[in-house]
């Protein structure tokens, strides 16, 4: 597969939605992993990331412009233990509960399915980062429907024992912006993770689309200690 600019990518992209990146750092010593989301309407863009203890929370920037919170108010990032677990949606709290009770994080998706938010039907992307003892391996899903028709849904898991040096894996939730929304096709793109923390968070942020770029995740977590770095950037302020 090669090697894609994740600048490119979201440059080239108005709404890819949601989205994942999970790699390792230019130099080797991290891995990392950056969570965006996009909006469309007020209320979708009412919203900013929060430190958690654990991780990070969606919370509504105005409380008075609130209306529906069920698909966008969720903890995107927790952490269990070395595990680290990203997603788009709720489905967080599933996979941190049955990965507690020993369940596989395959066999925690398999209990959920996309959104209820026809006609688009969103796709739940989700990822988990396992850094433990200067190790590290990675694995990202989606479950989506299939084609639109929200009778069947399609569960896919990607496993990864890593990455080299430089290199990452993207999935996001829309192909491009349309209506109704068409939902990501085919394996992970494979994109380039390129200097530190903070050149990284910037290369991301930027590139995302002004008008409709709500708020940035990003986390270096250096694999022979477990020690991370974060950070948050809201356009609301």
């Amino acid at each position: 597969m090669q090697r894609l600019s994740l600048k490119a990518e979201l440059k080239g992209n108005s709404y890819p939605g949601r989205g994942i990146v999970v790699g390792r750092s230019q130099d080797g010593k991290y891995a990392v992993c950056a969570y965006f989301i996009m909006g469309r309407s007020t209320n979708s863009r009412n919203r900013v990331f929060v430190p958690q203890e654990d991780g990070i929370r969606t919370q509504a920037f105005d409380l008075s412009k609130l209306e529906d919170p069920s698909l966008i108010i969720y903890a995107p990032v927790r952490t269990l233990g070395d595990m680290t677990i990203v997603t788009n949606g709720d489905q967080t709290d599933t996979i941190y509960d049955l990965m507690q009770q020993g369940k596989t994080f395959e066999e925690a998706l398999r209990t959920r399915e996309f959104e209820p938010d026809g006609p688009n039907y969103t796709p739940r992307i989700s990822a988990v980062m396992n850094v433990k003892a200067g190790q590290y391996d990675f694995a990202m899903s989606i479950l989506k429907s299939a084609d639109g028709d929200p009778q069947y849904c399609i569960r896919n898991t990607f496993s990864y024992p890593g990455c080299s040096a430089g290199e990452g894996r993207f999935i996001h939730t829309y192909v491009t912006d349309a209506s109704p929304l068409p939902s990501f096709e085919g394996e992970p793109k494979k994109v380039d993770i390129l200097g530190d923390i903070d050149e990284f968070t910037d290369l991301v942020w930027n590139s995302l689309n002004e008008d409709n770029k709500v708020s940035l995740f990003v986390r270096y977590i250096e694999i022979a200690t477990g020690q991370h770095e974060t950070r948050i950037v809201n356009k609301n302020k």
